[in-house]
């Protein structure tokens, strides 16, 4: 008797679409999803707000509850911006991790505004929801840590850290380690850690220097600033010449 069972076409079968031999398949597929949908909605390239999770803006005791509110408010002024430059597309487009804390923060003040925002979730052992400010169309979902980081950076003309923790301190050295060996050209990402003091506390960047471990040219490659007005005026004079065809 004929088996009349068809078999499954490869890019159908789940057991190995979801295998180990299917790996190099599934990063493949984080890299074209998001590239497909950034480019069909002409999305030419983005500010990138880094900062804890664990902001709490219902918490006024908390130190972080107020960097919570200066980045939304900074994503807000941004985006006000950004919107009527009117490039080929989409430019400054506020981007973030898609968690809670600043990112959310980030998002919230982009969509105060009136503004598309970007949210690039990742999947985690306690999952991490997406926050409820970004634009549906823009947000993402990645397994692989290495190809989030990728595109979180790699349309960004701006990175802006603010207080965080582990993962923010590892985006924020990642991006100034890809300028400051070349990967990124010097010029092409503003880099701005936001919260002057709390960054002198927790990063000795003098003790770097001191050592030899980095140079003062390269304690260069960042900005600090604390206040939400004079960082906004800074990033948009240095944002305006990556946006050529802007009124």
């Amino acid at each position: 008797m004929k088996n009349k069972t068809k078999p499954d076409i490869a890019y159908w079968n789940e057991d190995f679409l979801n295998s180990d031999a299917a790996r190099t398949i599934r990063i493949l597929s984080e890299y074209l999803e998001p590239e497909t949908r950034l480019e069909r909605l002409k999305v030419n390239n983005t500010v990138l707000f880094l900062g804890s999770t664990r902001a709490n803006p219902d918490d006024p005791r908390s130190p972080l509850s107020k960097y919570y509110w200066e980045a939304e408010e900074l994503a807000f002024r941004l985006a006000e911006w950004a919107i009527p430059l009117k490039p080929r597309g989409k430019s400054f487009v506020i981007c973030t991790g898609a968690g809670p804390g600043i990112m959310e923060a980030a998002n919230r003040g982009a969509a105060r505004a009136g503004g598309k925002t970007i949210g690039m979730n990742i999947s985690l052992p306690l999952e991490q929801n997406i926050n409820a400010y970004i634009s549906p169309e823009l947000g993402f979902a990645f397994h692989y840590f290495f190809m989030r980081k990728f595109w979180l950076i790699s349309r960004a003309r701006a990175v802006i850290a603010f207080p965080g923790g582990y993962g923010t301190l590892d985006e924020f050295f990642e991006t100034i380690t890809l300028i400051q060996t070349g990967k990124i050209a010097k010029g092409e990402v503003v880099v701005l850690l936001y919260g002057e003091e709390y960054w002198r506390e927790v990063l000795n960047f003098d003790a770097l220097i001191k050592y030899g471990t980095i140079s003062r040219g390269e304690a260069r490659l960042f900005t600090f600033h604390s206040d939400v007005g004079r960082a906004c005026a800074f990033l948009k004079k240095k944002l305006i010449k990556f946006c050529p065809s802007c009124d």
